[in-house]
């Protein structure tokens, strides 16, 4: 018995240490590759060989049935639809779940990428390219439908990976959140409203922020429990 449980306590404590360590190369790799590719587009004297080649391959694929699906996946990285999806996923742990914590998660990740993305296109200053195939305002780097896409749905992956008890559809859901994520970049590439530099510094900042994002709620709500405990046990 005893046995046994120091077995289950060394796997936990692996199994945590994997976890931790995955989430910190995720993270180190986010950082590295967007501080690599602003200071590229900071100082490029012409266009990216990177961002031409990205536009040469979109041309490739163009036809009219592929840009009606490229425009349908897009706009799942659209201010309408997110903001549509993240008031549903507020209400689902408010009033089913009933879990606070979570529910407050979600606008952090939600409006926290929004205002960042924002902040980032102000102090980059890029232009979009030109000849889009939409029409598209405000300026280029980084992406906000790649940052936002990546920042909410890798929240939805975190979620899945915590609360899907089936491993072969968790992974299969986990997979395919990821395929959708790279779709809607692949998407803003195609419609030339971005540069490919604009939508992998997007990802990057994006899943930056959802990292960042659940280790600080977490952190407060552990600390949030400890403050509330002791209250709870006087009474």
């Amino acid at each position: 018995m005893i046995k046994h449980f120091y077995r289950k306590l060394a796997a936990g404590f692996a199994l945590f240490t994997v976890e931790l360590l995955f989430v910190m190369a995720i993270f180190l790799a986010c950082v590295l590759v967007f501080l690599f590719v602003s200071a590229e587009v900071a100082t490029a004297a012409g266009p990216l060989e990177f961002d031409e080649s990205a536009f040469a391959l979109a041309q490739e694929v163009r036809s009219t049935g592929f840009t009606r699906f490229i425009e349908f996946i897009t706009f799942f990285a659209s201010r309408h639809f997110m903001t549509a999806a993240a008031l549903m996923l507020i209400a689902y742990f408010l009033f089913v779940r009933k879990h606070r914590w979570y529910s407050l998660k979600v606008p952090v990740v939600a409006l926290g990428s929004i205002s960042l993305n924002l902040v980032l296109k102000y102090f980059f200053d890029r232009q979009r390219p030109d000849l889009p195939l939409v029409e598209a305002s405000g300026l280029s780097f980084p992406s906000g439908h790649s940052m936002i896409a990546a920042s909410f749905y890798s929240l939805i992956i975190y979620l899945t990976w915590k609360h899907v008890e089936s491993k072969p559809l968790r992974n299969l859901l986990v997979f395919l959140l990821v395929i959708f994520i790279l779709l809607i970049g692949f998407s803003r590439i195609y419609l030339r409203v971005h540069f490919a530099t604009d939508v992998v510094a997007g990802f990057a900042a994006g899943i930056l922020w959802v990292i960042i994002g659940i280790w600080s709620l977490r952190r407060l709500e552990k600390y949030t429990r400890k403050e509330i405990d002791p209250v709870v046990e006087e009474d």
